[in-house]
């Protein structure tokens, strides 16, 4: 209960700081509103799976690993693969993550990141369906948020399209009904390169990338998924904060050329 009463006090105090500095278009680490913390990202870290990828934001890390095996398809997507997305918030990466099955944090970012690939089509899961209704290639892709600093959300779409573009896989050929590896890898076809922005709402404010401090004092978070040609795939709103029509609209502006500046970094674009 302590820890609850101080984690509250703490937060008032930082939303009056943050209310005060907002009016003057100013944010507490010194960043203008639309101005995202450093992006750094490694690949190729997982040895054991078929692609991985570490992304850095701020002081967020999160690593992603890919493993691809071969199954049955879902009854109904018979002539499709299978992507199926985890989250794991590890207790060492922050003080409010505790071991234990996945809570409602892990489950809504393993969906967020799902849906970010599915609906942008990221990933051809037609192409992954090796004899559609028997056999498709089944793709895993598993989060684990290492540390948290704030938007762990935009960090594991990152990392997530990232480990699938350095995805390797074995190259399988059907004889019969049966999956045979031929002994070749190739590479797994990324078509598209989601980009998630996050903004934190504080009053009438709001602002991209928010840290840790900001997410403890903001009244609401919105998260948009937009894909290479600038269309939206995926979005996710907490239960709290209002948003007028011209805040949406203003943040989706916003959120595309943040997504295209993001793109340039992550060597996804070249305009």
């Amino acid at each position: 209960m302590s820890v609850t009463k101080e984690h509250s006090v703490i937060s008032r105090i930082l939303h009056k700081e943050m209310l005060d500095l907002l009016a003057k278009d100013k944010r507490i680490d010194g960043r203008s509103l639309s101005e995202f913390r450093k992006i750094e990202f490694e690949t190729g870290l997982l040895k054991k799976a078929e692609g991985s990828a570490l992304v850095t934001l701020g002081g967020t890390k999160v690593l992603v690993g890919v493993k691809v095996e071969v199954g049955t398809p879902f009854p109904d997507t018979p002539d499709q693969g299978v992507l199926t997305v985890n989250a794991e918030l590890l207790p060492l990466a922050s003080p409010t993550f505790e071991p234990g099955p996945p809570d409602e944090r892990s489950i809504a970012l393993a969906r967020y990141v799902d849906r970010s690939i599915r609906e942008s089509k990221s990933i051809d899961l037609e192409a992954l369906a090796l004899k559609p209704g028997k056999v498709v290639y089944v793709v895993y892709v598993d989060v684990y948020v290492l540390d948290y600093n704030g938007n762990m959300t935009d960090t594991a779409v990152l990392a997530a399209v990232k480990a699938l573009e350095n995805t390797n896989m074995k190259k399988f050929n059907i004889e019969g009904d049966v999956p045979v590896f031929s002994g070749e890898l190739m590479p797994l076809i990324v078509k598209d390169y989601p980009v998630s922005t996050t903004f934190g709402i504080v009053g009438e404010k709001w602002f991209v990338d928010p840290d840790l401090e900001e997410e403890q004092a903001s009244e609401g978070f919105t998260s948009f998924t937009y894909t290479r040609d600038g269309n939206l795939c995926a979005v996710m709103k907490n239960d709290q904060g209002y948003l007028s029509p011209p805040q949406i609209f203003e943040m989706l502006d916003t959120g595309w050329e943040k997504a295209k500046e993001i793109g340039r970094i992550m060597n996804w674009r070249s305009d």
